[in-house]
């Protein structure tokens, strides 16, 4: 199968409350304890953040999450007589100001260069026009089998609801959501199936009328960083926009500074020779090329960043504006934001994420040509 085990307890005494995967979506299974099947728990588009239950207890608790809903703790009690009745809200998290009707989540499932299905999540107005023209912010990682699931961010609902703005999360091969395989035909030698896959995703939307190139722009950190590196260097007139945070960029290096030898497992090593015939191919800071002009490119680092170096976006930055600035067609800018005491991106005070999000959302805004919506 490929849908992926996330959790498996038992309650009431010998009820299986099983929790998997499937098409990047948590879903809850009841089974006996002899594995029969007894009921699916209803569930939209979305994600489990935790399961708790013991099997001398009636019921069991769980936490619900999408784009759309911050959380929600759903109760599940078995001493309830009528089973249509058992599921409950124990409780919610509200935001003030924010109502999820008017938005709407989907998935879809498009081809990759090689015919490979990758799934997508779309988030956007239920009334949105698709002509065309709408401003689509895409999303991606790939790597190290993580699965990029549906979560809530306040700050992709002010780029839909401020900006009219899509919002869509690619699920590429490096990831972890189809399990061990999924994850293994996007690593190494392999690597470019990843990149494949998040260009063939802004292509679905661009012939899908969703949006068109000049309005996509592309955002991913880390591992993400170097997907968006990768990506447009490869087909810089498939976006109006990228924004690489963090991003390992130099793959011949990587391995050379902080934890980044950690890292050879996905990416291999440039040390040795079969390695670096496929790293050199797609290593952002080796490829950047002359001849088309880029879309407008915000890199994001910090200077005290101990897992991945700010040289590297250091170095990039500086390939690019040395490559392509110069360039008399390069009229979009080539700018790096680099933040003071600060580091991957984890602990970060509030203010200075509230900071960071405000430029980048302005850049996007302002090279996109957008205006807050009231």
């Amino acid at each position: 199968s490929d849908n992926v085990l996330s959790d498996v307890f038992c309650v009431n005494q010998n009820v299986l409350v099983v929790s998997y995967m499937k098409d990047v979506v948590d879903v809850i299974e009841l089974y006996s304890i002899t594995g029969s099947h007894q009921r699916s728990i209803p569930l939209p588009i979305g994600s489990i953040a935790s399961l708790s239950g013991r099997k001398q207890d009636k019921m069991f608790f769980f936490k619900f999450t999408s784009f759309l809903e911050p959380g929600t703790i759903w109760l599940y009690d078995f001493s309830i007589h009528e089973e249509e009745k058992r599921l409950s809200i124990f409780r919610s998290i509200t935001i003030k100001g924010f109502d999820p009707e008017p938005f709407q989540t989907k998935q879809v499932f498009y081809k990759s260069k090689d015919g490979t299905r990758i799934p997508m999540f779309i988030v956007s107005k239920k009334d949105i026009q698709l002509d065309g023209k709408n401003p689509v912010l895409l999303y991606g990682y790939g790597g190290f089998n993580i699965s990029i699931q549906p979560y809530f961010s306040v700050f992709r609902i002010l780029w839909i609801q401020k900006f009219g703005g899509i919002f869509a999360v690619a699920n590429l091969r490096g990831g972890g959501e189809y399990g061990e395989e999924w994850h293994k035909a996007g690593i190494k030698d392999k690597k470019q199936n990843v990149f494949d896959d998040f260009i063939a995703a802004a292509e679905y939307l661009v012939e899908n009328k969703y949006t068109e190139p000049s309005r996509i722009t592309i955002q991913g950190g880390s591992n993400g960083g170097l997907l968006v590196g990768a990506c447009i260097n490869q087909r810089p007139e498939l976006f109006g926009c990228a924004i690489a945070e963090v991003g390992v960029l130099d793959m011949l290096r990587f391995h050379k500074f902080t934890i980044g030898y950690a890292w050879c497992s996905d990416y291999g090593c440039a040390d040795n020779p079969d390695d670096f015939s496929y790293l050199i191919k797609y290593s952002p800071l080796h490829t950047v090329k002359k001849g088309k002009p880029y879309p407008a490119v915000l890199l994001a680092t910090a200077d005290h960043d101990d897992r991945v170096s700010p040289l590297h976006s250091f170095k990039y930055i500086s390939a690019l504006q040395n490559e392509i600035g110069s360039e008399p067609y390069q009229t979009n800018p080539l700018l790096i934001r680099i933040e003071l005491k600060a580091g991957h991106g984890f602990g970060m005070p509030t203010t200075k994420i509230i900071e960071e999000q405000a430029d980048i959302y302005a850049f996007i805004a302002h090279n996109l040509g957008l205006r807050w919506i009231d």
